[in-house]
């Protein structure tokens, strides 16, 4: 009867977007990790969840604030995220007509502590009937398709809105790891301090976003890229704009792209070599919306001599691996906790 009516659920809970996979279904859900909320004194509510409330962002009147109860990967606002998790879980036992609660499995960081993975689980206990948590860096993984029950390394890089995790994985576990509390997020901020800093224009985080998917990239070969930005210039007072080639912002991200290859590199200097060889020989996989910056892909292999790919769907890659470790219980049974 569990089986017919109460279909297990794999969750992404990421910083940026958080995304359901049904078992048997695929994908039902993919929503911002965002939610609006009106202040009445000491009291507050919930006026808005995903698309809706990320069209708020720097557009709300007085008594109405956005927040991100998701940061860095980890819940920062319990109460809020409990409110989004009850809010999405519905919505997506709604479209599966499932008359039970279901089985869930949440993708969490490789960095996690104790008490952030009890966060987790108290926020979705209340709608599962039972929550398993699994490491993004091997989920994403699984979903990239990648040999993880062989006996032959493959290295991951997830890099997701507030964290990126990378990991060697060989036999069905993590042979080292890196986790970085840093990832998309942290390129728009980069991106906002740079116009601020250089241009003494102010934007929001929506704008940022849009530069980065717009002109942003991580190699040269893009720099010739321009995109019309338009904020309020800190020095008028008055709207402002200006055009903004891609080396600029290619220059503002670059801390940030180099942690991150930073990390990878240091990944590589503690994989035995039995297994480096491996990986010279399989690649370097990116998963995770910040896979899709341009050119990554081609500036982390010229700096590390490795090749590298990109997941078919980079931003789905944790929950489709989640989700295939429902379908396959028997074969992933061990990997989850």
């Amino acid at each position: 009867m569990f089986r017919l009516f109460a279909r297990d659920l794999a969750i992404d809970l990421g910083t940026a977007n958080t995304l359901m996979y049904e078992k048997g279904s695929g994908i039902v859900l993919n929503e911002p990790s965002i939610v609006a909320l009106k202040f009445d004194g000491q009291r507050k509510q919930a006026v808005a969840f995903g698309s809706e409330a990320k069209m708020m962002l720097g557009r709300t009147p007085e008594g109405v604030k956005v927040i991100r109860p998701v940061r860095t990967g980890v819940i920062a606002d319990f109460e809020v995220a409990s409110l989004m998790l009850k809010q999405f879980l519905m919505l997506a036992r709604q479209k599966s007509r499932s008359l039970f609660r279901p089985q869930v499995i949440v993708g969490v960081p490789s960095g996690i502590t104790e008490v952030e993975k009890r966060a987790i689980r108290d926020a979705i206990e209340g709608e599962a009937r039972d929550v398993k948590l699994i490491d993004e860096a091997m989920a994403a993984a699984i979903g990239c398709n990648l040999p993880v029950t062989e006996a032959v390394a493959s290295l991951i890089v997830d890099i997701g809105g507030g964290t990126t995790d990378i990991a060697v994985i060989s036999l069905k576990d993590v042979v080292h790891s890196v986790s970085l509390r840093q990832g998309g997020d942290a390129m728009d901020e980069a991106i906002i301090n740079h116009m601020r800093r250089r241009h003494h224009l102010l934007i929001g985080e929506s704008t940022a976003e849009l530069i980065k998917k717009t002109i942003g990239s991580a190699h040269p070969d893009y720099d010739k890229q321009e995109m019309e930005v338009r904020g309020r210039s800190l020095t008028s007072g008055a709207p402002g704009s200006l055009l903004v080639a891609g080396a600029e912002v290619r220059e503002a991200i670059s801390e940030v792209v180099n942690a991150i290859i930073t990390g990878i590199r240091h990944a590589l200097e503690n994989t035995p070599p039995e297994l480096s060889g491996d990986i010279m020989t399989s690649g370097i996989a990116l998963a995770g919306g910040g896979a899709l910056l341009k050119g990554l892909d081609k500036r982390i292999s010229e700096e590390l001599r490795v090749a590298v790919t990109v997941a078919e769907d980079p931003l789905a890659a944790v929950v489709k691996g989640a989700g295939m470790c429902l379908d396959n219980t028997e074969l992933y049974k061990d990997i989850w906790f």
